[in-house]
């Protein structure tokens, strides 16, 4: 073919398809005007009502979806797509990409479908009924059909820094490299009660820039949920005060609970929502008892070693859950625990680093974090390292003692024991099962000698703890556990009751749990 051969073809060709294009663009703009008849009311839809969960007030919610099916054979045109509370609703919607509350002539084609989704921003003072409810109403008469909207509003006290000019507050702290994003909490903030939640935005601090002693005391019941990049620092010579009660025996020990402000249950054990409670040096008195505290980056930060005999951290009857990096990150400090259950914690359960004084009693130690996970649910060290390995610090572990405890999950050895030289590394296992599977031998260190009675003294690593479901963090212990009767009784007399308030077995279990008898599902 010729050059001016192709260049006549290809033009020729070029004419032909633009003709097509045009033709088509022709069809296209005019179908709407001829080929959509009336919906004759027969819409299916993907649910009948659509629950957007709770909401704080004045807080926006996720964004809900409906699907609206059109059932028929050729394109349909809603007339009207509405809510029924008018622009007064405090629902808000967006029907195929358009934002709106009311809608006109939406075409569906035949057998599709089209998305509305739905969020909400309700003020609690504005409603009756914290119960919030409206219909999306299609089309009218005889024709119209509606999907209901439900969602619960909550009240709450809402703590965040202030904003002057348009600058947000800031805390500036010894040992940060730069202020913080929140305030100091005033002398009338310093008791929160169970009457309404509070959600925090930013950081909230104990204590003011003098060091002058406060204390924040949270009372039973007490429900505490925090913003993304929030948290609660205790600055020194403060106290932090978490006094739940049990609910009875067989209840959780939910008295207080702390965890982020997404309250749709798809969040509900998402980890990392906030990012942690740090009680700082010089800080003393701590008490939480009877406690949850879930979803955040670490659970609860601790530095400093306080007096030496009182302990900073007096840790009872609490579950840490669902945190992304840690569940306690102590450094040189002073804790005494009791019935401490962890599970589905990003890097370490405990992480004892350069050195303190660590008691935990009956506590379960677990975790089955499911994306990997680099260290096991127990870390000691008596000194911190740079990212080379490198000692750079050193402190004394005076006490770390672990008595009729759990530590299990699921890497092969469920501790580590980092010792450096010049300081010292006091440790020691009492009736405890511990994870330690090391067939090829990689743990041929003094320190793990289960034989050596200074460090260990009748622990179990034979036989499974037999929990009763590891991926909801439900660490009750059942009939087949290798841990009943396992505990030791001068620790037992320590802690007469479990986790959950029951009395203890003589022998008793080792861990936070009594066993109990697993109802068989299939029955």
């Amino acid at each position: 073919m010729t050059h001016s051969t192709f260049a006549h073809f290809a033009a020729r060709h070029t004419a032909l398809w633009f003709a097509v294009l045009v033709f088509a663009a022709l069809i296209s703009s005019c179908r709407k005007d001829f080929s959509a008849e009336p919906s004759p009311g027969r819409l299916k839809f993907s649910k009948d009502t659509v629950y957007l969960d709770t909401v704080f007030t004045n807080i926006g919610s996720s964004t809900y979806n409906l699907k609206v099916y059109n059932t028929e054979n050729y394109t349909i045109s809603i007339p009207v797509i509405r809510l029924e509370r008018g622009e007064s609703s405090g629902y808000r919607l967006n029907v195929d990409g358009v934002p709106g509350k009311y809608f006109e002539d939406v075409e569906i084609l035949p057998k599709d479908s089209i998305y509305i989704f739905v969020e909400t921003t309700i003020n609690y003072d504005e409603v009756t009924d914290p119960l919030y409810e409206d219909r999306i109403l299609f089309d009218a008469g005889e024709k119209e059909q509606d999907v209901h909207l439900v969602t619960l509003v909550q009240d709450a006290h809402f703590l965040f820094p202030g904003r002057e000019n348009g600058v947000i507050e800031t805390v500036e702290l010894e040992g940060f490299d730069e202020p913080v994003t929140g305030r100091y909490l005033t002398d009338d903030e310093l008791t929160f009660t169970p009457e309404k939640p509070y959600v925090i935005y930013g950081y909230m601090v104990v204590g003011d820039a003098d060091d002058n002693p406060k204390t924040l005391t949270m009372l039973p019941g007490t429900r505490v949920h925090f913003h993304a990049h929030s948290g609660l620092i205790v600055n020194a010579h403060s106290s932090l005060h978490i006094l739940g009660e049990l609910n009875g025996e067989g209840q959780p020990p939910s008295g207080v609970v702390l965890e982020g402000d997404r309250l749709e249950p798809d969040f509900a054990e998402v980890p990392g929502q906030w990012d942690f409670i740090l009680l700082r040096n010089g800080s003393t008195g701590h008490i939480i008892r009877n406690a949850t505290i879930k979803n955040a980056k670490a659970a609860l930060v601790l530095e400093g070693m306080g007096d030496g005999v009182t302990p900073v951290l007096q840790l009872h009857n609490t579950q840490l859950y669902n945190h992304s990096v840690y569940g306690i990150l102590a450094f040189y400090t002073h804790i005494y625990g009791t019935n401490v259950v962890t599970g589905n914690i990003g890097r370490s359960a405990f992480a004892g680093l350069l050195g303190g004084k660590y008691e935990f009693i009956h506590c379960t130690f677990t975790d089955y974090w499911t994306t990997g996970r680099e260290l096991p649910v127990i870390w000691l060290s008596n000194n911190l390292r740079n990212a080379g390995g490198q000692v750079e610090a050193v402190g004394d572990l005076m006490q770390a003692d672990f008595t009729n405890c759990i530590i299990y999950g699921s890497r092969n050895v469920e501790w580590a024991l980092d010792r450096a030289e010049g300081a010292e590394f006091q440790f020691h296992f009492d009736s405890c099962m511990m994870k330690f599977y090391d067939p090829t031998n990689q743990y041929d260190d003094p320190l793990y000698d289960l034989s050596d009675t200074s460090y260990y003294q009748n622990v179990i690593i034979e036989g499974e703890p037999d929990f009763e479901d590891v991926s909801n963090n439900r660490f009750i212990i059942g009939e087949e556990s290798a841990c009943i009767g396992a505990a030791s009784p001068p620790g037992t007399a320590a802690v007469p009751e479990d986790i959950l308030g029951k009395p203890r077995a003589n022998p008793a279990d080792t861990g936070a749990y009594e066993h109990v008898v697993f109802e068989d599902e299939d029955e």
